[in-house]
């Protein structure tokens, strides 16, 4: 079983990169925000929480986010090969704990972080563009958009050196057209 992290900015292509990702190598697809809006959908207790602090502009509590990531590799379909993560880690914290759950299924932990690095310029264009294209009020604010942006930096980007320490970290430039990006990213894959 392979655990791949996919990693970047808001806006860098990691769903685009993830679905194609899935389609060839047979992994599964564990989005936390896709999840979240699931279990928020179905008006769970997980749901009710995560909306709650969603609507007050805070993170879901890293143990809920954590049970349903553990849910997720605990039960799935045997015809998989692996996991792509999205959205998840966000901080060493979860990076951490992340490790000690794939340990208990493997003996490895991530197989590997692929990268998406964008300027953050570009980033500003193709969320503005998908906001146009998609309608989603998310992405419509310039000022949110920045406001993610700074995020990112702030609290996800400590985990490249987290991973590159332990060898796992490849950088990828996410700049490209899509259908070279995923070229580079299945290099990167079938190299390991």
């Amino acid at each position: 079983m392979k655990y791949f992290i996919i990693f970047g900015p808001p806006g860098a292509g990691k769903g685009t990169q993830s679905s194609l990702l899935i389609e060839r190598y047979s992994l599964r697809h564990v989005s936390t925000g896709q999840l979240l809006r699931e279990e928020i959908a179905k008006g769970t207790e997980v749901g009710r929480v995560a909306k709650e602090l969603i609507d007050q502009g805070k993170f879901v509590d890293d143990n809920i986010v954590l049970d349903i990531i553990d849910n997720q590799i605990c039960n799935y379909d045997s015809s998989i090969k692996g996991f792509i993560f999205d959205g998840f880690p966000r901080t060493i914290t979860q990076a951490e704990a992340l490790d000690k759950m794939l340990l208990k299924f493997n003996k490895t932990g991530v197989t590997a972080v692929l990268s998406l690095e964008v300027d953050d310029n570009v980033i500003v264009e193709r969320i503005r563009k998908r906001a146009e294209i998609e309608g989603r009020k998310d992405d419509s604010s310039i000022e949110t958009i920045v406001n993610r942006i700074k995020t990112y930096h702030a609290k996800t980007e400590p985990l490249i050196s987290y991973y590159k320490e332990r060898g796992r970290y490849h950088r990828i430039q996410g700049d490209l057209p899509v259908d070279e990006i995923f070229n580079n990213i299945c290099s990167i894959i079938e190299s390991l």
